[in-house]
């Protein structure tokens, strides 16, 4: 038999057929279920399965899998006959294995990766457990553990080949998929807290020094990336400061000097205690004009006497993009009724739109940032907050309900107002960046009209 070997989409195909169902008008092949009302979808079932209320018959506040028109009923009112409870905890739902829900068979599951078969629990694997164990949505966990990266650093941290600090993490090589379990362990202060980006950053500056083997070359830019740089970012970590642009300036510009001063010692058998102005002007005449990063190398070099006085101008921009008005209001209607699936974003793309807020600013506000007074709404930009009018107000309240990724074991302290997939982070800001461009809008265009 030939084996199609058409490129599919991720998961199993949606399955198809010609039964109508009664609840939600679908065309599925396979019914999941028979209730009262008719017969029931997948889909259907498993929305039924996890939707709490109070019944609209008898008042209890239960799970609410019966429909009658566009009432809500619990399973006694309803008359559904369907086992929907966990024979160990007793909690309405769907049993997810053996009789149990999902959250009864996560702690089963981690029981076992946590757990040496030779020793009771190690009292951080308990408490991640638990911490796990409380996501909104267990099933997700489930999803996650499957990761083979996540099953084999679960167990070395029930074993304890891989303790809670940092420099274990470090070692363990868990990549992306460590990520989440490094946030959700600093979240529990089961980790003490470091920023991210200062440790991409230190893990970086690291790799690229082992690269030179000039100590002519190494020993200026280790000076300059460890003096400079690296110390002004350790003080905005300290000030609770973001850093992420401030180490992408940092690489940009160590990568340039590397190239400058390999260039120099190269070309004109010099270091940078004895270049010249000549030096630096070829330089920036031979090259593109991001050879410009250099300049706050030399005046570093000239004030600590690493080198001599030297000159870099500025790097000018050659134009600043603007919006009109009539595509700045374009941008902020159409923030109001894009796809929900947006909301997000949209909420991010109205702070910048009206406010000019960068949009690593944007992404670190707080949901305490948002004051509802009741009659108003108003953000806490700077130092005084800032009112919202309508309609927007109206789209940020709507987002606050509907805070994204909030379902998992973020859902657990997370008062980011655009929570981001790792445990009690933000979402990424070129996240947002890069959904805002899909859309259509100039983000430089759009800050600088605001700013206007």
């Amino acid at each position: 038999m030939a084996t199609d070997t058409t490129r599919r989409g991720r998961g199993r195909p949606r399955s198809t057929g010609n039964v109508v169902y009664d609840r939600c008008g679908r065309q599925v092949a396979k019914t999941r279920v028979t209730w009262p009302d008719g017969r029931i979808c997948g889909i259907c079932y498993t929305n039924a399965t996890r939707t709490y209320g109070t019944c609209d018959e008898c008042g209890q506040a239960r799970l609410l899998p019966g429909r009658d028109g566009q009432r809500s009923l619990c399973r006694g009112c309803a008359e559904i006959t369907t086992a929907l409870d966990c024979t160990r905890c007793g909690r309405e739902g769907e049993r997810y294995r053996a009789g149990i829900c999902a959250r009864c068979a996560l702690r089963d599951d981690l029981a076992d990766l946590l757990t040496p078969s030779d020793a009771p629990p190690l009292p951080a694997a308990v408490k991640l457990i638990e911490a796990l164990c409380s996501a909104g949505r267990p099933e997700s966990i489930h999803t996650w553990k499957r990761n083979p990266v996540v099953r084999q650093a679960l167990v070395d941290i029930g074993s304890g080949a891989i303790t809670l600090d940092h420099d274990s993490f470090d070692a363990a090589h868990l990549g992306r998929a460590g990520a989440h379990l490094r946030e959700l362990l600093i979240q529990h202060g089961l980790l003490p807290p470091r920023d991210p980006d200062l440790a991409l950053f230190e893990a970086w500056l690291d790799t690229r020094l082992n690269q030179i083997d000039d100590p002519a070359v190494r020993k200026p830019i280790e000076r300059f990336a460890t003096w400079h740089h690296l110390e002004r970012v350790r003080h905005k970590v300290r000030r609770g400061e973001p850093v992420a642009g401030a180490t992408r300036t940092a690489k940009q510009e160590i990568t340039v000097v590397g190239g400058f001063l390999n260039w120099l010692l190269s070309n004109k058998h010099r270091t940078i205690s004895s270049c010249m102005q000549a030096d630096v002007d070829e330089w920036l005449s031979t090259g593109p004009t991001t050879r410009t990063a250099i300049r706050t190398f030399t005046v570093w070099a000239g004030n600590n006497k690493v080198g001599p006085k030297l000159m870099v101008e500025h790097r000018q921009a050659r134009s600043t993009r603007f919006l009109t008005n009539e595509e700045r209001i374009h941008w902020l209607r159409t923030c109001l009724v894009e796809d929900p699936d947006t909301l997000g974003y949209r909420v991010a793309g109205v702070l910048l739109l009206l406010y000019a807020q960068p949009l690593v600013r944007v992404v670190r506000l707080t949901c305490p940032d948002v004051i509802d007074t009741g009659g108003e709404l108003q953000v806490r930009l700077g130092k005084d907050p800032a009112p919202v009018p309508e309609p927007f107000a109206a789209l940020v309240r709507m987002h606050l309900e509907h805070r994204p990724n909030m379902q998992t074991v973020n859902s657990s302290g997370n008062r980011g107002l655009f929570p981001g997939g790792l445990a009690g982070r933000h979402i990424a800001a070129n996240t947002v960046m890069l959904r805002l461009r899909r859309l259509g809008i100039d983000l430089l265009g759009a800050r600088n009209s605001s700013l206007r």
